[in-house]
């Protein structure tokens, strides 16, 4: 490299390239152009989905092995990064933590070849367990069209990720499940987002061809000890399952002195690898793997196939690249790469007994053959039936299920497209219903779904429809409306009743149905609970049974309290005459249990001595009084740190002011949810809203004015270290928290009738690493509550309920809350180096926005103390220059004592128990980021610069870059990667 004492040249390495003319791949006769085809630095042969960095570790030992032992490319689709969430190590928090994460996943990823991570810049707002949720914050159309752009742009071959369905847990991956599936249909549709596929970048549409999305992957046989690890298994589930041994040795050797013991200079396998990788979080509680890896067999199971594949009981599934099959490896049958081979039916729920039609249909360089189904024991069909050589064929079977099948229960139709030379095997499913099915009238997040899969994706029917889930207070009585559907081709008549457990009660024993074929009627029970105390399991299951079949409705049962009027003082005591109401139980473990040892430890006590709470109501106001038993101080937060209270010692207290943000498909963003710490390093208790309808801080010097007149008193006083060398038991066994929420800092009006309210301490011990004495800011918590289910947090449906005798609300508030408020925005990609890096040197426009090449660089030039640059516009816009230094690409995320554990290892090794510290982040991404500028760009040419000290030009002899992202005023995006040479 140059000196930089005189004129130093930048090179111009990369500008986002415009795409061949392209036309969609139809079967219009007046298409001339030829078809976009992604060359070999844009193309993604195996693309995996997610929705935060993290979610994505399990195919980093699959990608490692798939690109060494077969020359794939992996990619990630990265729908956020992460910035709703707590920060365990750092101050960042939004864009900043958003930065961080998208390191700490390409970190992760780094070694496995999955060097390409396309975030998409939508938000990442809360834990939630709703899709419509995710779709109204994430701009539902707008993402589908970026993820579609990707496909298109890169043509993956193989998709990867979450299950669309409920069981994903959190919304954000719900929702990113449900883009895998609406990608891969909108990328192969010309209908869908047609401006992708004209002018001057134009795409072609784009067939994925295999999709592991929600698929199982239970069942027998198989190994971990050896290569082509799925020979022998046999999947108890009918989906295809391809699995991969990470046993393989990787190019990544042991330095000396590490603490795991191995024998210096030999290979990591790829699964040492994968939990490194998996550790690469630290933001997000994570810690530095220090173990010894053992070979694993992780496993995929297949949802949908465009291709011929391998059946379980092939030899060739075992194989460790079988997933590849037909895909971007010719299948063993011989069909030639690039042949389509599918199977799809008429109707996907039938009748025992009642015929259906299935089509198989082929596409590609067909020879003359034949095809043949396979079904089910007891199960007929037509056929063969014959292929005659050409591009095309669609072959139609008439096929009966057995009048014996079993309802309820998916079934396997296989087919085998067989030739002289060659055979393709593929198969679908499709699920056996009771004529008459009585189901439980869903509601909420579980209608969303089923709808979803009725008019969006009915392929993902095959993973099941959602679960019959209901809540109602104890002693309380609730509707229970079941939905009967004739499947069948005959009249149906009969009953409908519900299987009773102890405790309940209903208005008639069976109400009966007459429905013609196609027709609907719905019955509705009154269903009455006559417990007078919260049972110690919550939910109970009730049958619902039909002439020929059934479904179970799980019914959670929640507390029920009356909040009594009084005057309380917020002194941190309680009065007599403060809190004359019933007090509440919140000595119950929903998650963490592990980590509790009893009552003295976090509260836990079935006779009253352990977490209570006692609630009072005063002009327009909620007053509380909590006492909490805990034998540990935690960690002391400071101001900045005061949110994500889950990783300190807290209380949060959870308000629902109408009793129906699940039925209105808001979960708790139409909520009040306040985090008490009831002590800091400053001394006194802060607090803060998370997950709800305002998010952000709430007390103190970043209060954001979204909890007003909220006042605290904690009995708690820190200790005054977060060493663990000191005593840090609390006085007294534990602490009271007295605090006073005003009503009008809820979203909506509270419905004295209904108010959704629960209290969930949360108990963090000893948090220090091993080998260290200093208590971490990381979540380590046992979680507890006065309604205590998994997930409750994120579910006011199984809050408790409350009312408010004598409570009137005002008659000016509002009982529709108002629309929510994140606080924290997402990082626009634009604004990260890494992101700009990529785009410029794959050519796939930054966060799958559109492209443009509006901006040319004429020169660039290093002179003197600036950065000097002339750049042409055909318009407006804004330009962003970031000079970096280093290695760019994964920045290290642990501190090491290894002094032989060079790159691309990057510190993933201890040499000692106490390594796996943070390097500093801020404010220069570890000092990779020297110098940044924006430059508003006009029509025309312009000349601008980018001042430089004289350490800025001495870090930037360490590998260079200027990188420059351009947005126009349009939103069209371009990058620029300029090495310093």
């Amino acid at each position: 490299m140059k000196r930089f004492a005189g004129f130093v040249i930048l090179v111009l390495l990369a500008v986002l390239p415009v795409p061949a003319v392209a036309m969609p791949q139809t079967t219009q006769t007046t298409q001339t152009a030829q078809p976009y085809v992604a060359d070999r630095q844009t193309k993604i042969d195996v693309m995996g989905e997610w929705a935060h960095p993290d979610d994505d570790t399990s195919i980093i030992g699959p990608c490692g092995v798939w690109h060494q032992q077969y020359g794939v490319k992996c990619g990630v689709i990265m729908v956020t990064r992460g910035e709703g969430g707590g920060n365990a190590t750092g101050p960042e928090l939004g864009p900043e933590l958003g930065l961080r994460r998208e390191n700490e996943d390409r970190v992760a990823h780094y070694r496995s070849g999955t060097v390409d991570i396309f975030n998409l810049d939508r938000i990442d707002f809360f834990y939630n367990q709703s899709a419509p949720l995710t779709q109204y914050f994430w701009d539902e159309q707008e993402t589908l069209r970026r993820v579609t752009r990707v496909i298109r742009e890169t043509q993956p071959e193989v998709y990867i990720g979450f299950t669309p369905t409920l069981a994903a847990g959190h919304g954000n991956h719900q929702q990113a499940g449900r883009l895998i599936w609406e990608g891969v249909l909108a990328a192969a549709d010309p209908t869908m987002f047609p401006e992708q596929l004209k002018g001057p970048h134009a795409l072609s549409t784009w067939q994925v061809k295999k999709v592991f999305s929600g698929g199982a992957t239970a069942g027998t046989g198989g190994t971990t000890t050896s290569a082509n690890c799925t020979t022998g298994f046999t999947p108890t589930g009918l989906d295809t399952v391809a699995g991969v041994w990470t046993g393989y040795n990787s190019p990544y050797a042991w330095p000396a002195g590490n603490v795991q013991g191995q024998t210096a200079g030999t290979p990591k396998i790829w699964q040492q690898v994968a939990d490194e990788g998996r550790a690469a979080y630290p933001t997000q509680s994570r810690v530095m793997y220090k173990g010894a890896s053992v070979p694993a067999c992780p496993r995929f199971g297949m949802t949908e196939s465009f291709v011929p594949f391998q059946p379980n009981s092939s030899a060739a599934a075992g194989r460790d690249d079988a997933i590849l099959f037909g895909a971007t490896k010719p299948d063993p049958g011989g069909l030639p790469l690039g042949t389509l081979e599918y199977l799809t039916f008429d109707k996907f729920y039938n009748v025992a007994g009642e015929p259906f039609q299935a089509t198989v249909h082929l596409r590609g360089k067909l020879a003359k053959g034949n095809v043949a189904l396979t079904v089910p024991a007891g199960w007929s069909t037509d056929g063969p039936k014959p292929v005659r050589k050409g591009s095309s064929a669609d072959l139609t079977f008439t096929v009966t299920p057995a009048a014996t099948a079993a309802v309820d229960q998916n079934a396997k139709v296989s087919a085998l497209y067989t030739t002289e030379h060659a055979s393709g095997y593929t198969e679908n499913v499709v699920r056996i219903v009771s004529a008459a099915e009585g189901r439980f009238q869903r509601w909420g997040n579980w209608q969303e779904y089923d709808e979803w899969l009725q008019n969006t994706a009915p392929q993902a029917n095959r993973l099941g429809r959602s679960q019959a889930i209901q809540s109602m207070g104890i002693g309380q009585t609730i509707d229970v409306p079941v939905v009967v559907h004739n499947w069948s081709a005959e009249q149906q008549t009969g009953a409908v009743s519900l299987d009773l457990p102890p405790n309940f009660t209903v208005d008639a024993n069976a109400k009966p149905y007459d429905l013609a074929p196609g027709a609907d009627a719905t019955v509705t029970f009154k269903l009455t609970n006559t417990d007078t105390t919260l049972p110690a399991q919550q939910n109970v299951n009730i049958p619902i049974r039909t002439a020929t079949g059934s479904e179970t409705l799980t019914l959670t049962l929640v507390p029920t309290t009356v909040i009594p009027q009084a005057t309380p003082v917020v002194d941190g005591k309680a009065d007599p005459g403060e809190y004359p109401g019933p007090t509440l139980d919140l000595g119950r473990v929903w998650q963490g249990a592990s980590t509790c040892t009893g009552v003295d430890d976090c509260g836990v006590s079935s006779t009253g001595e352990g977490n209570t709470a006692k609630v009072s109501w005063s002009d327009d106001a909620l007053y509380f009084f909590i006492h909490v038993r805990d034998d540990y101080q935690s960690y002391a937060v400071t101001p900045e740190e005061c949110v994500g209270h889950w990783q300190a010692d807290s209380v949060e207290i959870l308000l629902d002011p109408r009793g129906t943000a699940s039925q209105d498909l808001k979960d708790t963003a139409n909520t009040f949810k306040l985090g008490i710490f009831p002590f800091t390093q400053s001394g006194g208790p802060c607090w803060e809203r998370d997950a709800d309808n305002h998010q952000g801080y709430s007390s103190g010097p970043l209060d954001t004015g979204n909890a007003p007149g909220v006042q605290v008193a904690s009995t708690a006083q820190w200790v005054g270290s977060n060493e663990t060398t000191v005593p840090h038991a609390y006085a007294g066994g534990g602490y009271d928290l007295e605090v006073k929420i005003p009503l009008a800092d809820l979203p909506s009006a509270v419905d004295p009738a209904r108010l959704g309210l629960n209290i969930t301490p949360y108990d963090n011990d000893d948090t220090s690493a091993a080998g260290t004495t200093t208590l971490r800011h990381i979540d380590m918590s046992t979680r507890l509550g006065w309604s205590a289910l998994g997930s409750v947090q994120s579910d006011p449906y199984r809050w408790g309920l409350a009312t408010l005798p004598g409570y009137t609300p005002p008659a000016d508030r509002p009982t529709t809350p108002a629309p929510p408020d994140v606080s924290n925005p997402n990082l626009n990609g634009a604004l990260s180096p890494q992101t700009i890096a990529q785009s410029a040197r794959n050519g796939v426009p930054i966060s799958g926005r559109v492209p443009t090449d509006d901006l040319r660089i004429l020169s660039s030039s290093v002179r003197g103390d600036a950065v000097r640059l002339v750049t042409s516009s055909k318009g407006n816009g804004t330009a962003r220059a970031l000079l970096t230094s280093g290695q760019l690409g994964a920045i290290p995320v642990w501190t090491t004592s290894c002094t032989t554990d060079p790159p691309p290892d990057y510190g993933f090794t201890p040499c000692a128990i106490t390594d796996g510290a943070t390097p500093p982040w801020s404010p220069n991404m570890s000092g990779h980021l020297v110098k940044q500028a924006t430059q508003q760009i006009t029509r025309g040419v312009q000349h601008w610069t980018i001042p430089l000290t004289a350490a800025q030009r001495q870090q930037l002899k360490d590998r260079g870059h200027l990188l420059i992202s351009y947005e126009t005023t349009k939103n069209e995006v371009q990058a620029f990667d300029i090495r310093i040479a």
